[in-house]
């Protein structure tokens, strides 16, 4: 029957992937325990396989009076601090009592010349070890195939799958089916506006993998931004490939997103790429996010030009750059600023996070009635109080850098020269 149990364990490492001393010192362990309830067992023993004959053989451990003692006086610290250590963790006090006859003596680094070994094997010992390893082998199979599928997933967070909703009556919690494990969508994670039909496939982001006593949990997500870069790589081959570059996302999940894309190849244009012909390419992403808007804006190392693309589709008729605050006043036409805004101001805290800068947008009329307002207002004799050059350029519209202190112009040379033109003029 050894030689059987043996065949067995070489067979699941074969299968499962098991190592083969896993498996055997499990055994042992539970060999040793079931030994432990039989009546006259011995106070300290080991169990062990005999390679020769494929016997699991149990050995009585004789250790002298002193040795022994100590050892149980370290094995009762080790217990007493284990329970310490809990008690500390969960704040609740423990009454488990501690008895020598349960404490686990670490004989290990003990000289072999001081133990004396009996084997004490019990003549029905082959059928407790084939009963025992049934259970065992069962056991440890599903210990290592939940360690082997939380070791999978745990590197795979932050990817995107495909799985089946199992079940979905309660919006709080949907199951899916990932195929070795079932995974959870949280009511957080979820769309507003999404249904989750029982059966149906759906795309979702691993967000965090833990590790529970019936396996490993995955949490998924349909809001994460990095469902819609996976989906624009799975749909778009520029990207793929690395030709064209996804520089930014900025979504509200179930509603719009933007983002935003660079090519890395002369004559690809990354905004064609990922509309795709007549629109097929966005327009299955779209499809897969049942229904979620996307706006693709061209990436742009001016920070004017890309906040400008990226209140797309309201056109932009100036953007004015505060470097140091990283701020940007942006000028649009007066029937251009609801659509700038956009509903609830979606529009524009979209494009605020895809570029990384706090935007105010204002109507032309606006912005002209509110310099007029700052140079003027409690001035005497049309002293300006705003501190914005007074420089105009060759485009008619008004030099959007700040004026020097105690002066109305920046410090570019061609306004300077204006200033010292004003001064003279002044003089005479």
């Amino acid at each position: 029957m050894s030689r059987e149990i043996l065949e067995a364990v070489r067979a699941i490492e074969r299968e499962k992937g098991i190592e083969a001393e896993t498996l055997i010192e499990a055994l042992e362990d539970a060999l040793l325990a079931a030994y432990k309830k039989t009546p006259g067992a011995a106070r300290h023993a080991q169990v062990s396989l005999d390679h020769a004959s494929g016997d699991f053989r149990v050995y009585a451990i004789e250790l002298p009076a002193a040795l022994e003692e100590r050892l149980l006086d370290e094995a009762r610290e080790r217990a007493i601090q284990a329970l310490e250590d809990a008690e500390a963790e969960t704040g609740e006090k423990s009454h488990t009592l501690v008895s020598d006859s349960d404490l686990d003596i670490d004989w290990a680094d003990v000289p072999e010349e001081r133990i004396a070994r009996r084997d004490v094997t019990p003549e029905n010992f082959g059928r407790i070890a084939a009963q025992t390893a049934k259970q065992v082998i069962l056991q440890r199979i599903r210990e290592a195939e939940r360690a082997m599928m939380y070791e999978e997933y745990v590197d795979r967070v932050g990817e995107v799958v495909t799985g089946i909703v199992q079940q979905a009556g309660d919006r709080n919690n949907v199951l899916v089916d990932l195929g070795k494990v079932e995974a959870l969508l949280p009511r957080s994670e979820q769309v507003d506006g999404e249904r989750y039909e029982q059966g149906s496939r759906i795309k979702a982001v691993i967000t965090e993998v833990r590790s529970g006593t019936k396996g490993p949990q995955v949490i998924l997500s349909r809001r994460d931004s990095e469902l819609i870069r996976t989906l624009f790589e799975l749909e778009v081959p520029e990207v793929a490939d690395g030709l064209v570059e996804i520089r930014g996302v900025a979504r509200e999940p179930g509603y719009r997103s933007k983002i935003a894309v660079q090519s890395h190849a002369q004559g690809v244009d990354p905004v064609g790429a990922c509309v795709g012909p007549r629109g097929s390419r966005v327009r299955m992403v779209v499809s897969e996010l049942r229904g979620e808007k996307i706006d693709i804006i061209p990436w742009n190392s001016e920070p004017a030009r890309f906040i400008a693309k990226a209140l797309s589709p309201a056109r932009v008729r100036e953007v004015l750059i505060d470097d140091e605050g990283k701020e940007a006043t942006v000028l649009v036409p007066d029937d251009q600023l609801s659509l700038a805004i956009g509903k609830e101001g979606m529009n524009a805290r979209l494009a605020a996070r895809l570029t990384g800068w706090r935007v105010d947008i204002q109507s032309e009329t606006q912005y002209a009635a509110a310099e007029a307002e700052a140079a003027y207002a409690g001035g005497s004799e049309g002293e300006e109080h705003t501190g914005r050059c007074s420089a105009v350029l060759s485009t008619g519209k008004r030099c959007p850098n700040a004026s020097l202190p105690g002066s109305r112009y920046c410090g570019i040379p061609a306004h300077r020269e204006l200033a010292t033109q004003e001064g003279e003029a002044a003089v005479a």
